[in-house]
């Protein structure tokens, strides 16, 4: 049986997962004999039924498509009619005018919400004293200074773009494209272009991702402060406030590899889910590897374990479309001691609209019982942002 070919809708790995899944599940010789694919919908006895009585029974008897039809979780047809709704709004905006393309002579009414993105905006890091402090470039260290140099070209690039709409709106200099480009995206609460190159993945509005990114400064700054001799780490990593999360998790299998003298090639990142779902809670840093926290479920849910039992994946509440993850220990493994007994290989996206926002395959548990048919055609995945 060969595998599904890209191309169409199939465009990554996991898509050509989810589609031979599919046709495992639905190509098989009960496909002819009465299999049972809906709720009071079977498929006819094929040596019964003629093409023009398959066709006259579909179009009388198929049921009004539903999640469950597909395997999918109730919630992924709220997701769906959400996502929906937000682009028919955002056609109305753009039909009645509110888009760049209508061009903003006058930027004057974005004089009240830039003087208050510069007050809050972060001051620069100082990248000068921060390095004076590093002992040994190690692999934490590298990611952290990585960071820092994107962080400080972001608010550069946000600083001087509201200064210079600021210039504009006193008559200090002349109002450009893209200071009119910039005070129509403030005025629709929404990301300038200008910041979204040297940003991160994200699809949140204007105003939650300014406080997205204050948030993510602080990490960095409590980060760079450490006393990096004594060690190069907090005691648990937001790894979603962070820029490249992938290079972070690199970093910890180079660590591994290098404390083994094993080559990098032969290493993977194996996860196990903790009991505590605030940082706060753990005692200390891990054994091996790291914490991170601030992950999401969606199309699943976690069902914490006792003790100091792990937990594992299950069904989430209705409504509740991106249920928090518990901090998970992220450390690196050689590939031949890595087991997926009871796991369910479960990717990891920064946002919603996954695709090239992916990040990196984890290992989920699952419960005795279950099955990982049931979550890849349910599309549960790990995001690092709830949107």
């Amino acid at each position: 049986r060969a595998p599904p070919m890209y191309g169409g809708h199939i465009t990554d790995q996991w898509d050509r997962r989810v589609t031979a899944t599919y046709l495992q599940k639905l190509i098989v010789p009960d496909l002819l004999l009465n299999m049972n694919l809906g709720q009071n919908f079977k498929s006819p006895d094929a040596s019964k039924f003629s093409y023009a009585q398959y066709v006259k029974y579909i179009e009388e008897r198929f049921p009004g498509e539903t999640p469950q039809m597909f395997e999918l979780h109730p919630n992924a047809e709220i997701g769906y009619l959400t996502n929906h709704s937000a682009n028919i709004f955002e056609g109305i905006r753009h039909l009645a005018g509110g888009s760049r393309t209508r061009g903003v002579s006058d930027v004057a009414g974005a004089r009240e919400s830039t003087q208050l993105l510069l007050d809050q905006l972060p001051e620069d890091l100082d990248m000068v004293e921060i390095r004076s402090r590093i002992p040994e470039m190690t692999p934490y260290i590298i990611v952290a200074l990585q960071e820092s140099e994107r962080v400080s070209v972001l608010l550069q690039e946000i600083r001087s773009s509201l200064t210079e709409l600021q210039l504009g709106i006193v008559g200090a200099l002349n109002v450009s494209e893209r200071m009119e480009e910039l005070a129509v995206d403030l005025a629709n609460n929404k990301v300038s272009e200008a910041w979204a190159k040297k940003a991160y993945a994200s699809l949140k509005p204007l105003w939650l991702w300014f406080s997205d990114l204050s948030l993510r400064f602080t990490q960095l700054s409590e980060w760079t402060k450490l006393e990096w001799a004594r060690g190069p780490l907090l005691r648990s990593t937001w790894v979603a406030g962070l820029f490249n999360p992938m290079s972070f998790l690199t970093a910890v299998v180079q660590v591994t590899s290098r404390a083994l003298s094993e080559p990098l090639d032969f290493m993977r990142i194996r996860t196990t889910v903790t009991n505590h779902y605030d940082p706060r809670d753990l005692p200390r840093q891990p054994e091996h590897g790291v914490f991170i926290h601030g992950l999401f479920m969606e199309g699943a849910a976690w069902e914490l374990g006792k003790g100091d039992e792990e937990g594992y994946i299950t069904d989430p509440k209705l409504k509740e479309l991106h249920p928090d993850m518990p901090v998970i220990n992220a450390y690196a493994v050689l590939e031949e001691d890595m087991t997926w007994d009871l796991m369910y290989h479960c990717p990891v996206f920064v946002t919603s609209q996954r695709a090239h926002t992916f990040v990196f395959e984890a290992n989920i548990r699952m419960d005795a019982d279950d099955s990982d048919t049931r979550w890849i055609l349910g599309g549960a995945a790990m995001l690092l942002s709830d949107d």
